[in-house]
């Protein structure tokens, strides 16, 4: 690590910043000028493979009272929401994928499973955060208003509780983008027409009454109604006595179900059934609330890990004035981190391990920045320039230690990396990715 926090930049000569820009605009013309049937297949395979799960997971929840079933399915609708998330959603809202002119896996007609509207998030996130990365005043994802990530960011008595109310924004992670995409500060200052502000409301009431019908009453009550039958089912296999005739067999059975429900009802208890019903209800809507959960929280992590590790710079509005189309890939590249790790990995973070490539080039399909990262690290070698790249747990430790120092007063710039010296090809996977590029 370099004890010096100074921008890269500042050191490049125009003629090197205008010969970077040329570079990677060549690298991204290449790539999009191979895209083809093997890029369509793997999207459109990722998504048949999440709505599978999807499903598999909702089936095992219809016996979410039985504690096998309720883990096995919660697991199962947790990876699908990840994947549907991470991997799909955001990625085709970046419109990686409208090269194919699909009628639906395209950035204007595909809507996903989270609190956000596609359209809110596509100009928050798409626009302002990819336009104006780490550039303090101007990208609303830096601290996403209500914690300071950066010592340049003026202190505030409220952020000596932002190591509290980030474990609440893991839990709750969808719901957090969803109100940020509304830009309170703007909304506060009064910069932001109310007519404006009454959309996004609209927008958001009716995306959480999709969500929570969807995972909060519809799903559970078909639990309920499983749970239920499967009472009665098992209710009706009582044992008949031996030369009882159908008409008094029923009959008996009836007088003492209903005998057994006054019984009930004087104690306040509930029929079987009923019992069950209920039981497959609150074992249902715990399971879908705990996927959720564990989306929000690997989402959390992931885009955290790609953006507030120490490596990462921050920029003045001063210093991106009139930028260059080279500064700009220079201001991306250093402002992003990678996330180090295999093939599964990197299929349900979204590919979002590779942050630097996104950022380079955030509309390019997402399976082909871990076969140009050899390039991109290559390029940064030769103009001295670092690549910010680390495992999982050492990225989200210096994610957590810069919230929790961050929230009392004072601070400064953590040391950041010299110019890239390591390895062009980092795991088989990269290698295996430009192979098939061939």
């Amino acid at each position: 690590m370099s004890e010096t926090a100074t921008n890269p930049l500042e050191r490049m000569t125009p003629e090197q910043i205008e010969a970077i820009g040329k570079e990677f605009d060549e690298l991204h013309e290449e790539v999009k000028s191979s895209l083809g049937e093997r890029d369509a297949a793997y999207i459109q395979g990722i998504i048949d493979m999440q709505r599978k799960l999807a499903l598999l997971g909702r089936v095992v929840l219809l016996g979410a009272s039985f504690p096998p079933a309720a883990v096995a399915g919660t697991a199962t609708l947790g990876l699908a929401k990840i994947l549907e998330n991470m991997e799909i959603g955001h990625n085709v809202l970046h419109g990686q994928w409208d090269w194919m002119n699909h009628p639906v896996i395209n950035s204007a007609a595909w809507d996903w499973d989270t609190a956000s509207t596609a359209e809110a998030w596509k100009h928050s996130h798409n626009y302002i955060h990819h336009t104006y990365t780490n550039i303090r005043g101007r990208d609303k994802d830096l601290g996403y208003e209500i914690m300071r990530i950066d010592p340049h960011q003026p202190w505030h008595p409220v952020y000596l509780l932002q190591p509290l109310y980030n474990l609440l924004l893991m839990a709750l992670f969808e719901w957090g983008v969803a109100v940020h995409d509304m830009d309170i500060e703007a909304v506060r200052a009064g910069d932001k027409p109310m007519k404006e502000v009454w959309e996004d409301l609209k927008g958001i009431s009716g995306k959480a009454r999709t969500q929570i019908t969807k995972d909060y009453i519809a799903w559970p009550a078909a639990s309920a109604l499983a749970a239920g039958l499967a009472r009665l089912a098992f209710d009706a296999l009582d044992p008949d006595r031996p030369g009882e005739d159908r008409r008094s067999r029923a009959k008996r059975k009836l007088r003492g179900k209903w005998g057994r429900a006054k019984r009930r009802a004087g104690r306040g208890d509930l029929p079987g059934p009923l019992r069950a019903a209920k039981r497959g209800f609150v074992s249902a809507l715990i399971a879908n609330a705990t996927a959720n959960v564990i989306r929000n929280v690997w989402s959390h992590a992931i885009i955290f890990c790609g953006h507030f590790p120490d490596q990462t710079y921050t920029f003045t509005e001063e210093e991106t004035e009139d930028e260059s189309r080279g500064a700009t890939y220079v201001r991306q590249l250093i402002g992003a981190a990678n996330i180090e790790g295999g093939p599964l990995f990197h299929v349900i973070s979204g590919n979002l391990g590779y942050q630097v490539e996104h950022h380079l080039y955030p509309d390019m399909p997402s399976t082909r920045y871990g076969e140009i990262a050899p390039r991109v690290r290559e390029i940064c070698e030769r103009y001295e320039l670092p690549y910010n790249s680390g495992p999982f747990f050492r990225q989200w430790g210096m994610v957590q230690r810069t919230i929790a120092r961050l929230a009392f007063p004072g601070g400064k710039p953590r040391p950041k990396p010299g110019p890239y010296r390591g390895e062009k090809i980092k795991t088989k996977g990269e290698r295996d990715l430009q192979l098939a590029a061939r």
